[in-house]
């Protein structure tokens, strides 16, 4: 049902690569949001994302002056950043000035500390940066056995050992995703990101890993969700893992579905972990 608090005059979205912003504006125009403007960035934003929206206006990624300077006089009240962009085009892009400025200030540079900037820019600018998981109610999944088979016992207990150390690690940003076998922990995601993590995990270890991806406490759910789709599944695949553990409620899951049958074909154990920390926003 959608509520008076559930509507949004204008909502901007943001559109990395992926599938992920097409579910997202999908969702939120389902949910009774009124116009929708897709923020495209060359070179990432799919076109079928584009043709979603009621409007679409396109920047190349490093025009950042550009970008505030137009989102000003369009007059959203709501924004979400959706979908990733590739690490590498941090070393490649051209940026305009006030990227470069940016930049220089920020000691540490992530998803928190870049993604956090952007959103309190267009804050600034009167527009709520809402958490990306808004909208995405079909696509976070919850506790629970998600696949035929279970974890058995070994990979329980690298599960357990994983998730801890991974709530430990969380604090630090430097990644969401870690790959453990027998106790040892193979790798921890940094900025290469979460399927080279898994290759690399995976060729120290072998087959019978398992990889566990958490949102830390406090994780700032407006950017940087965890997110896995069939691409995953294939990576596992080629990784040799074993089982996949993800926080419930804390997760974005494209193509459930297909996820689910993929991992069922290769006897991939995929369970949702119960945290207890607080799920993902669906409404502002």
């Amino acid at each position: 049902m959608v509520t008076v608090q559930d509507a949004v005059d204008k909502l901007l979205v943001v559109a990395g690569n992926g599938t992920y912003p097409a579910y997202l504006v999908t969702g939120a125009r389902a949910a009774g949001v009124r116009h929708i403007t897709v923020l495209g960035l060359r070179g990432s934003t799919a076109r079928s994302t584009a043709a979603l929206a009621d409007e679409t206006a396109w920047f190349g990624i490093g025009n950042v002056r550009a970008i505030l300077n137009w989102a000003a006089e369009q007059g959203f009240t709501h924004g979400i950043l959706a979908g990733g962009i590739t690490p590498l085009a941090l070393f490649r892009t051209r940026f305009d000035d006030l990227a470069r400025s940016w930049l220089n200030e920020l000691p540490v540079k992530n998803a928190h500390t870049i993604f956090g900037r952007i959103a309190a820019a267009l804050e600034q600018l009167g527009i709520r940066v809402l958490p990306a998981s808004c909208y995405m109610d079909d696509h976070i999944p919850g506790a629970g056995v998600l696949t035929r088979r279970a974890p058995d016992e070994r990979e329980n207990r690298d599960i357990a050992f994983g998730h801890q150390v991974a709530r430990d690690i969380g604090g630090l940003d430097i990644g969401q995703t870690l790959v453990v076998k027998d106790g040892m922990i193979l790798a921890v995601e940094a900025f290469e990101g979460t399927n080279k993590a898994i290759r690399r995990g995976g060729k120290l270890g072998g087959k019978g890993a398992v990889v566990v991806k958490v949102a830390k406490a406090g994780h700032d759910m407006r950017f940087d969700i965890p997110v896995l789709g069939e691409k995953t599944i294939s990576v596992l695949r080629k990784a040799g893992v074993s089982a996949l553990a993800y926080q419930a409620g804390r997760l974005v899951m494209l193509e459930r579905q297909k996820v689910i049958a993929a991992a069922n074909a290769l006897n991939l154990a995929v369970v949702g972990l119960d945290s207890g920390l607080p799920p993902a926003p669906l409404r502002p």
